[in-house]
């Protein structure tokens, strides 16, 4: 309406107003407890942008498997022809080169993926009776470089000593294993200077949940 107008501007039901989402980098390093945090926020409505899972599924594409066979061999091959993680995690994770060759390999297509999920959910309209939040979960988010693709960035700490003994229990290692997969990410103390909010997951579930909440509480503002 211009200056001077006598007309009245029609104001939209409450339920109608549409506004941008907001974009959270979920992150947090290896056996942080990141996938239970993402969890309570989907139950909470939010829109899940999962890296992990893109990661996963591009993996076996044939122009990546191919690459990765390339570089890694075909030792790390399952006998129905796809490709072992475990196996290539062994590899990788004890060479920081192999595991910067294979983040060379990957991290490409895994943000144009991650770019085209964003640009679809910021098409959607979002009004009261929607979710104003997209979590993208990206447990390289700073690795990968792609925090400047979010708004805020949520944090899940845990010391590295409970890192270590979740990693080790979760995936059968040794302390030394556990210790060069921990090695391969930033250190979380680096981490925690770039975030928004940082949720402590060394406590029980009811004090994750009310950290959660009171997050989600604040993002929908």
């Amino acid at each position: 309406m211009k200056p001077g107008s006598s007309e009245t501007k029609t104001q939209l039901p409450n339920h109608l107003v549409t506004r941008s989402p907001v974009i959270v980098g979920l992150t947090g390093s290896i056996a942080s407890g990141k996938s239970v945090v993402m969890n309570e926020f989907k139950k909470l409505g939010a829109k899940i942008i999962d890296a992990d899972k893109i990661g996963h599924l591009l993996l076996n594409q044939e122009g990546i498997k191919n690459k990765i066979l390339k570089n890694f061999g075909k030792d790390i091959l399952k006998n129905d022809g796809t490709i072992d993680r475990k196996k290539l995690g062994k590899i990788v994770f004890a060479d920081k080169k192999k595991i910067s060759l294979l983040n060379q390999i990957m991290h490409p297509p895994i943000i144009v993926e991650v770019k085209k999920k964003l640009h679809i959910f910021n098409q959607l309209p979002v009004t009261s009776h929607q979710s104003p939040v997209i979590i993208l979960d990206a447990p390289l988010l700073f690795e990968a470089k792609i925090n400047h693709l979010v708004d805020k960035i949520v944090l899940v700490y845990v010391s590295r000593e409970v890192q270590l003994q979740r990693l080790q229990e979760r995936n059968k290692l040794t302390r030394k294993e556990a210790e060069q997969r921990i090695s391969c990410q930033w250190d979380i103390k680096k981490k925690i200077k770039f975030a928004d909010f940082v949720i402590d997951n060394s406590k029980n579930f009811l004090s994750l949940q009310r950290q959660i909440k009171q997050i989600w509480n604040k993002l929908k503002e």
